[in-house]
């Protein structure tokens, strides 16, 4: 959404800066946005991130599937690691992956442009941060 907000190509530490997240974090999901497509990377002066193609033709649903690891949201949808012993019984897999579906398919509804509809707004919000890191540290990181 910030790449949408602002043009041109924009450092990891700018991106981080403006959210008041961990950068080491952000490198990780920005490499990984860059693997599947949606962000370019540039290195060296007056390189950075932009996206890789416009804002009103990329996907949210799209983004969704290709960043989040629904395959293991709980034990029993890996066929092949999965121990529990209810399985045969449960109906918590088929429930569980209808909502996961329904919750992409809404998602496929809208565009990374409909996520930042007043660009100004949300630009000049972006530029408001007090703060470089907040205590926000996600699941798995230290």
């Amino acid at each position: 959404m910030f790449l949408a907000a602002r043009d041109g190509h924009h450092s990891i530490a700018e991106i981080a800066r403006a959210y008041g997240i961990s950068k080491n974090h952000l490198m990780k999901v920005a490499q990984r946005l860059t693997a599947e497509g949606f962000v370019e990377s540039v290195r060296g002066r007056g390189g950075g991130l932009k996206l890789a193609r416009s804002a009103s033709v990329l996907n949210v649903g799209s983004v969704f599937r290709a960043m989040e690891d629904t395959g293991s949201f709980v034990e029993c949808f890996d066929a092949a690691t999965n121990t529990c012993v209810v399985t045969p019984a449960c109906g918590l897999r088929h429930a569980l992956s209808g909502a996961l579906e329904a919750f992409a398919r809404h998602l496929d509804q809208f565009t990374i442009a409909d996520l930042v509809p007043d660009i100004e707004g949300y630009a000049r919000l972006l530029g408001r941060r007090k703060t470089n890191v907040s205590k926000y540290r996600p699941m798995g990181t230290t």
